[in-house]
């Protein structure tokens, strides 16, 4: 069954366990969620980042709230107004072949609202975790297939993870009220069910799912020994 998962707001440490613990459950079907944030602001950073670096970078752009590393790659992505959202599915396509499909469907969908780009061919360097210990920010640095504004400027990125057959993207749509834009919501929305044939279900995320979720966040998200991994 394909659903549009509702959750309630949930701190950025619980938003990334919740995302785990659905991919670990995920039985079919198409899961859209997206984020409802209890934090004001929070930084979300790739699996393989060395967090020293995520840190200052969060402190020089003046994003407090807490920092959390990703069960996915990519880079650093500051939260502070984004629209946040994850796609759970299973599939055997390659994830840089599933990250053009999504992007392109929403691009088709953004068009109707303002004009968008998509980021060409990209050097592989681009999709290292860091370089020369700075660790990569996502929306400062687009790789193939992200979406730009007009002016040349990030507005979407994503990261995937493969749980065996079911992956897990999680995605930050970066438009100034991004979060509050409901146009922006059924963009996404529309874009997946053309794309991927998904008839979404509205469904709330089940009481022991989030009880699973949280603690998963308090065991693993918000520990030392996870978001201290790479420092």
């Amino acid at each position: 069954m394909d659903l549009l998962l509702n959750t309630p707001a949930l701190t950025a440490y619980e938003q990334m366990a919740l995302d785990e613990t659905c991919a670990l459950a995920h039985a079919g079907g198409f899961w859209l969620r997206f984020y409802r944030w209890a934090d004001k602001e929070a930084v979300t950073f790739g699996y393989a980042q060395p967090r020293r670096s995520v840190l200052r970078q969060a402190a020089a752009a003046g994003v407090g709230g807490p920092a959390v590393r990703r069960p996915t790659g990519g880079g650093m992505v500051l939260h502070r107004g984004d629209l946040t959202f994850s796609c759970i599915l299973q599939s055997e396509q390659p994830p840089a072949a599933l990250y053009a499909r999504l992007h392109g469907a929403i691009r088709a969908e953004l068009a109707f609202l303002a004009p968008v780009k998509v980021w060409g061919k990209t050097a592989p360097q681009a999709y290292l975790p860091a370089t020369h210990g700075q660790a990569g920010a996502c929306f400062l640095n687009p790789v193939e297939n992200d979406l730009l504004a007009a002016d040349g400027h990030k507005i979407l990125g994503g990261a995937i993870r493969r749980f065996g057959k079911t992956v897990l993207y999680q995605g930050s749509l970066q438009i100034p009220g991004a979060r509050g834009n409901s146009a922006l919501k059924k963009a996404v929305i529309t874009a997946v069910r053309r794309e991927f044939a998904a008839h979404f279900a509205p469904r709330a995320a089940q009481a022991d799912v989030l009880a699973q979720a949280k603690k998963l966040a308090q065991t693993r998200y918000q520990s030392e020994d996870w978001n201290g991994k790479f420092e």
